[in-house]
């Protein structure tokens, strides 16, 4: 027996999950940032296969479009769609008519896509323990204390799995058995076909199960075994809301312990929640109350926290960010961000740029070195380097129909109360006394105050 067969995967992902109480599909609902099928998906992509083909139903166009949006993998990845749902059997039979020879000599890793906790190691260990015993089929099982709900793997006198039985369909002896079906398999392509065509609908649920085609396999005296899992929560899907939850307590888990392997430290784990898709370098400090969401990256040596909620947000080295909540912005290298700083889609601030205490940033670029230390609100406006904008300085941006831009340039101060109401341009090196409200482009060099703000005069050289 070649132990170098062809080996493809079907990931079977057609069911609607009405236990969820949700109108999102059961694999689209998200884990760490990423739906639950990808999670799957991901797994099955760190093997050498063949071709991935991915069964899917309720919500299909919604599935299929989500998935290839967010695929990454270099394996191929199909789609084929279980129009009426009559049972896992029925779904693994559509799988099979993408494949050109069913007589092909190569095994298929058959698995559901509610199962996000599986890992690559655990298929590999499928697949080799399969073709290492010359297997016409192998079952991933697990040894449950509690294995209600579960069918049961039924072995013969030689250790081998005679059949597997629903729970719904198990007779009293039976439920007493503690291994359980995982609903993971390696099967050989060219018996399971031949298989599926003798079940039948006979049972609780009046669908075609896959398990019976095993028993199928079985009876005509083919080798069925089952290998146990080390992990049994590594194999358990994920059927309603507590679960999802459970499954994503375990995958945080799981993100943390990788990130504080290669050199990354939490202060507190378990209050500390990092994406699947999140980037982080080594010499990274994170705080109590961390939330790391989406493409979100952050350089080596900074500090993210406490009570921090970044969405898409690049955190540049050494930078300092303190309760504060940002989506889609961008902080440079040494940037000090907080307590309570407010940054909006479209940040994009230089080097050492300060944003202090209830501070909104919104779709601005502000400059190397720009301090603007607190209660404020810039919007649509692009500032120079080392400019400082005094306590409660806005940008009146909008004026009810249209945004507007300001402009500040390079080492402008404004005083405590100002208003900039755009469209308006502050030149470099200008000032605005306390309480103005500029509504006119103030040139280079000059002092405005008052409401409206009127030249007052030139700045000196040696003004503050």
């Amino acid at each position: 027996m070649s132990q170098y067969r062809p080996l493809s995967a079907v990931v079977l992902a057609a069911g609607e999950g009405t236990r969820m109480r949700s109108g999102t599909p059961k694999v689209l609902h998200p884990l760490c940032g990423r739906p639950m099928l990808l999670h799957v998906v991901d797994a099955l992509a760190e093997l050498p296969l063949e071709r991935i083909v991915i069964v899917v139903g309720h919500g299909a166009e919604r599935v299929t479009k989500t998935l290839q949006e967010q695929l990454v993998t270099e394996v191929p990845v199909e789609f084929v769609e279980q129009r009426v749902q009559q049972g896992t059997g029925d779904a693994v039979s559509v799988a099979l008519g993408v494949f050109d020879d069913l007589d092909a000599e190569d095994d298929i890793l058959v698995l559901p896509g509610d199962t996000p906790l599986l890992r690559a190691e655990t298929l590999a260990f499928l697949a080799t323990e399969h073709r290492v015993h010359d297997a016409a089929a192998t079952i991933l099982t697990a040894r449950l204390a509690d294995p209600s709900g579960y069918g049961r793997v039924v072995r013969d006198k030689n250790d081998r799995v005679s059949r597997v039985v629903e729970h719904v369909d198990a007779a009293p002896d039976e439920r007493a058995i503690d291994e359980v079906n995982t609903s993971i398999y390696c099967i050989r392509r060219n018996l399971l076909a031949p298989a599926l065509r003798r079940i039948t609908p006979v049972n609780a649920q009046g669908e075609y199960y896959l398990t019976d085609a095993l028993e199928v396999l079985s009876a005509a005296g083919h080798r069925v075994i089952g290998v146990m899992t080390d992990d049994p929560a590594e194999a358990l899907g994920v059927n309603d809301r507590a679960q999802l939850a459970e499954a994503e307590a375990e995958l945080r888990a799981r993100i943390n312990r990788q990130w504080m392997t290669e050199g990354v430290t939490m202060v507190d784990p378990s209050r500390t929640y990092i994406d699947a898709t999140v980037e982080l370098e080594p010499e990274v400090r994170l705080l109590p109350g961390v939330i790391l969401e989406g493409r979100t990256t952050v350089g080596a040596g900074a500090i993210v926290g406490p009570d921090c909620h970044l969405v898409d947000t690049h955190v540049g080295e050494r930078a300092i960010v303190r309760s504060t909540v940002a989506r889609d912005a961008d902080i440079g290298d040494e940037c000090e961000i907080g307590p309570f700083a407010y940054l909006r889609p479209g940040t994009r601030l230089a080097a050492r740029v300060k944003i202090g205490t209830y501070v909104e940033v919104k779709n601005s670029d502000i400059g190397e070195g720009t301090k603007v230390p607190h209660l404020s609100y810039v919007g649509d406006t692009e500032i120079g380097e080392n400019a400082n904008l005094g306590a409660s300085t806005i940008t009146a941006n909008y004026d009810g129909r249209e945004k507007h831009r300001t402009t500040i340039g390079d080492g402008v101060h404004t005083g405590v109360h100002t208003s900039l109401v755009a469209p308006v341009e502050v030149g470099d090196g200008a000032e605005t006394g306390a309480g103005s409200v500029v509504t006119r482009d103030v040139p280079p060099g000059q002092l405005v105050k008052g409401s409206p703000a009127r030249v007052a005069r030139p700045v000196r050289e040696d003004d503050d």
